[in-house]
């Protein structure tokens, strides 16, 4: 299985994914210049975290034109997976992989902090190893990461069950005072309807070693990997 991140300018958590998939988990990865559109060798896309052309105009905003955002499209029409993390999640909710969009945090505040997640869905190839409603923990750095969506457009993400993480208390209570920046309905997470894209402002990368101070995320990259290992059939 092999990992691709793309890097525009101005991306600064791409070598974290790097860190994660290569040197932790031990997958092929390789970095994708934002110029190029030849992805085909690549069975995962991950969109990571920055400051993507500077966010100068709207996070994600110029992103979601350059070259590799078409062949990204194609990956995930393929029904091959793709994961966008803080500002990649902006990215795919800019390039229109995700529905909604991460508007300026309530309060406008940069937040920087370690909160708690409730899991909503643990049937998706993300998230089959974790438990159903399960409370984990994961960093956050962002200061337009407030998910927002119109009432139809949020009718229609839970009663597709898209939403993959909540914001909550050490409880698993959703409250205002646990949403870190003004989400709707708690939002941290949310995937396509396929289940293939999956867009969170959480950094799970960013736990996925006891010297970062968790493993929770590790998870995650875990599901995945091992997902698609069943998958592939055993040519031995």
């Amino acid at each position: 299985m092999k990992f691709g991140v793309v890097v525009f300018p101005g991306s600064n958590c791409d070598r974290d994914i790097v860190m994660a998939t290569n040197q932790i988990l031990r997958q092929p990865t390789r970095m994708i210049w934002c110029q190029e559109t030849d992805i085909s060798d690549i069975d995962v896309i991950v969109i990571p975290g920055g400051f993507s052309y500077g966010d100068y105009l709207r996070c994600g905003a110029i992103a979601r034109f350059a070259p590799v955002m078409q062949a990204v499209k194609n990956h995930s029409e393929q029904g091959k997976y793709v994961l966008g993390i803080c500002n990649g999640f902006q990215v795919l909710t800019e390039a229109g992989l995700l529905p909604g969009a991460l508007v300026r945090n309530k309060g406008l505040s940069f937040v920087c902090d370690r909160i708690p997640l409730k899991l909503e869905r643990n049937d998706l190839v993300w998230t089959h190893q974790y438990q159903h409603q399960e409370i984990i923990n994961l960093p956050i750095a962002h200061g337009e990461g407030c998910y927002y969506a119109d009432p139809e457009t949020l009718a229609e993400l839970e009663a597709h069950n898209q939403v993959v993480w909540r914001y909550c208390d050490a409880f698993g209570k959703m409250t205002t005072d646990s949403n870190p920046n003004g989400s709707v309905n708690n939002i941290a997470g949310i995937c396509n309807r396929a289940g293939n894209v999956l867009g969170m402002m959480p950094h799970p990368e960013r736990a996925t070693d006891l010297q970062l101070g968790s493993t929770e995320g590790r998870t995650l990259f875990e599901s995945l990997i091992n997902s698609i290992a069943f998958q592939k059939p055993d040519c031995g």
